[in-house]
């Protein structure tokens, strides 16, 4: 799931791509439509979300790590896979996500 924002926090669209090189090159035309691309949050860069980070990396894309939602909010609140998209770029946007993942290139 995939989420663009405004730079005043305005949902301008969400869209569910396929985790695959693909989806991924999908992902990436469909947010450039909608704008100029000037960073990107991914949710676990050190695992399930690597493929994607190094992508867009290598497309020239400023990309974020961001922490999964807090267990207890998401019991809460629900399972909403738009909301996590949507915090998870409010969470670049705000600047409280400013970790940039590692390349997985080098050494560790």
């Amino acid at each position: 799931m995939a989420a663009v924002l405004s730079l005043v926090g305005a949902v301008i669209g969400t869209e569910v791509f396929p985790a695959t090189a693909a989806g991924y090159r999908e992902l990436l035309e469909w947010v450039r439509g909608l704008g100029t691309v000037r960073r990107a949050g991914v949710e676990g860069t050190g695992s399930f979300g690597a493929a994607l980070y190094r992508y867009l990396l290598a497309q020239g894309v400023e990309v974020f790590d961001v922490n999964r939602p807090d267990r207890t909010d998401r019991r809460q609140r629900g399972k909403s896979d738009p909301l996590d998209a949507q915090n998870a770029a409010r969470a670049v946007l705000s600047g409280l996500s400013r970790a940039q993942a590692k390349s997985g290139d080098g050494p560790v």
